[in-house]
């Protein structure tokens, strides 16, 4: 996506295929996606998958009821495939030239054999082959705002079709069953899409914000930093225990909203939004929460963010993170690599493993993991609701003028990263860091 359709995006909410090139045109050499066919067949004819192809021609080692991924135009799809790999493998899907019913079941599975989809000898051309970050995407201040703006300025009412009242864009804890899985209230609410579904969500979203607040001792009097403000659920939980509240972020559209919803709720002399990169605060604070905003700071700021929390913290007091985690062997392997989520979702960013977490917090500041909490497969149920959510309202969404480019990009990235957390490849943390 260049610059200045991005641009366009943000303030028309309307995504032309043609400023697409890769979406909008096939391009690519005949031999590259020979290549990718002959190993794209080869992957899929064992795994528990199938792939049909027109005439009825089927590969693949499913058993009923398998997922079934209908590729409508083979040609493109393999051109897509062998110059672009991965990239072009959701792009493929944006233009249409393959589906699938099950679309996360499918990405799940090629998720748990990510490892062995490629023979071990081919593996060692990987860096030949995969494409490098844009320096455009570096997180600069300059360029952390431009890639903030590109994803959560897209349009505050797009959010609120498939969000909750909370408005709360990360994962939610639900209740757990016998079976250590997330439950809801009522088993109902599996299959449900309207308001007696977001009613469930929002109770889990708000025992997840109250848990992180409790992690940090927030309450009466407690000076509390936010950083991320997201829609301002957070900062709102924290006013009504009392607490004194600044929250920062660097995404305009966010902060209009929070502000609004802070100021409904009767806690502006107490909650302060402001458009603030994180590298700019100054003061003490009681307590600091961070959700999910580590992921978008970017390997090379790592250093910067914790020594900043560091900095930040008043003696005596605690911080809550969460964050999206991935193996460490994953993350080595993965970092330098340009993905379908930098490009049309996330740019930027990188997803951190636990062990790179507590590594950095070793070398750069005092801080230390004290307390943890796992729940990735709560972050799966979580992205599962907004995915029908975001399904049933697909008339309002081309109302906010967005097309079915767009609609079948978030279709894939919602599925996408429903499928890392239900194959496991990805999890999500609670953190509680204090002073050594």
């Amino acid at each position: 996506m260049t610059s200045t359709s991005t641009q366009q995006q943000a303030s028309t909410g309307v995504i032309d295929p043609v400023q697409w090139p890769d979406v909008a045109a096939v391009r690519g050499s005949a031999a590259r996606a020979e290549i990718a066919r002959a190993l794209f067949r080869a992957a899929v004819s064992r795994l528990p998958i199938w792939v049909r192809l027109p005439g009825g021609h089927q590969i693949g080692a499913g058993a009923p009821g398998a997922p079934v991924m209908v590729v409508h135009n083979p040609s493109a799809f393999y051109t897509r495939l062998g110059s672009g790999g991965l990239i072009g493998f959701g792009e493929s899907y944006m233009a249409g030239e393959w589906d699938c019913a099950d679309l996360t079941g499918l990405i799940a599975v090629f998720a748990t054999h990510i490892a062995d989809l490629v023979p071990a000898p081919l593996q060692k051309l990987r860096r030949l082959a995969v494409r490098r970050h844009p320096a455009d995407d570096e997180q600069t201040r300059d360029g952390a705002r431009r890639n903030i703006s590109r994803h959560y300025d897209l349009s505050n009412d797009f959010f609120a079709l498939f969000l909750d009242e909370t408005m709360t864009y990360s994962a939610a804890l639900f209740e757990t069953g016998p079976d250590g899985l997330p439950v809801a209230a009522d088993a109902s609410l599996v299959q449900e899409t309207g308001p007696a579904q977001a009613h469930g969500l929002v109770q889990a979203q708000r025992r997840k914000i109250d848990r992180l607040l409790d992690e940090a001792r927030v309450g009466p009097g407690t000076r509390l930093l936010e950083i991320g403000t997201g829609w301002g659920e957070l900062a709102i939980r924290a006013g009504q225990r009392g607490a004194t509240v600044r929250t920062v972020t660097i995404s305009a559209r966010q902060r209009e909203l929070a502000a609004r919803r802070v100021a409904e709720h009767g806690l502006a002399s107490q909650v302060s939004v402001e458009l603030r990169d994180y590298r700019d605060v100054a003061g003490e604070f009681d307590a600091i929460c961070s959700v999910e905003m580590i992921e978008a700071v970017g390997e090379r700021y790592w250093d910067t963010y914790f020594a900043q929390l560091d900095r930040l913290l008043a003696p005596g007091g605690r911080v809550g993170l969460q964050a999206i985690t991935m193996p460490h062997d994953s993350m080595l392997a993965s970092k330098n690599t340009y993905t379908w989520i930098h490009k049309y979702i996330f740019p930027g960013g990188l997803i951190p493993s636990v062990a790179a977490i507590e590594d950095n917090l070793d070398r750069h500041t005092r801080l230390r993991v004290t307390g943890r909490l796992d729940f990735g497969t709560h972050y799966a149920r979580t992205l599962s609701i907004w995915r029908d959510r975001f399904l049933a309202r697909g008339p309002e969404v081309a109302a906010l003028g967005f097309d079915e480019v767009f609609t079948r990009m978030w279709r894939f990235y919602l599925c996408y990263s429903e499928a890392g957390f239900r194959s496991g490849y990805l999890n999500v943390s609670q953190f509680t860091l204090e002073r050594a």
